[in-house]
């Protein structure tokens, strides 16, 4: 398989933020090559149902050779080993990773969907990913993230 460019959305806003960041990145090196992390922000909570601390949050891009479905199980799994629950929507977490971007392939199935549904809203996506790539773009709209951002 051909290898695609990749974007990765990584939050947390329970235990060690920062480590449980630190862990996802470590984790994605060994899969994405080469592999470039934005600058961590600390922000609100947006779009929650209840009280929470604030984030912090980064991005990463990289290559990879997994197909969509496989890269997504690997996301997931990293969340669990850094003992993500999800007691409900939009809980607290101590790991988030989002797969944002998959090169130009749009996926609509039950367990996936690629451009992430949310991210064009997001600045806490849209400033760490135009931090490193304001070049890629979202196959939906045809933008550039750089376009987006100043949308």
């Amino acid at each position: 398989m051909d290898r695609v460019v990749v974007a990765i959305a990584l939050g947390s806003n329970l235990g060690d933020r920062r480590a449980s960041l630190n862990y996802a990145i470590d984790r994605l090196r060994t899969f994405l090559r080469p592999l470039r992390a934005s600058s961590v922000i600390e922000t609100e909570p947006f779009d929650v149902p209840d009280d929470q601390p604030p984030y912090l949050n980064a991005v990463v891009v990289g290559e990879t050779s997994m197909g969509p479905e496989a890269l997504m199980a690997e996301l997931q799994a990293i969340e669990r080993e850094r003992g993500r629950e999800r007691p409900s929507l939009r809980a607290a977490r101590t790991l988030d990773v989002d797969l944002i971007l998959y090169g130009d392939r749009i996926i609509h199935t039950p367990g996936l969907e690629i451009p992430h549904p949310r991210f064009r809203e997001r600045e806490f996506v849209l400033g760490p990913l135009g931090q490193i790539a304001p070049e890629m773009r979202d196959p939906v709209t045809g933008l550039t993230i750089q376009e987006l951002r100043t949308r």
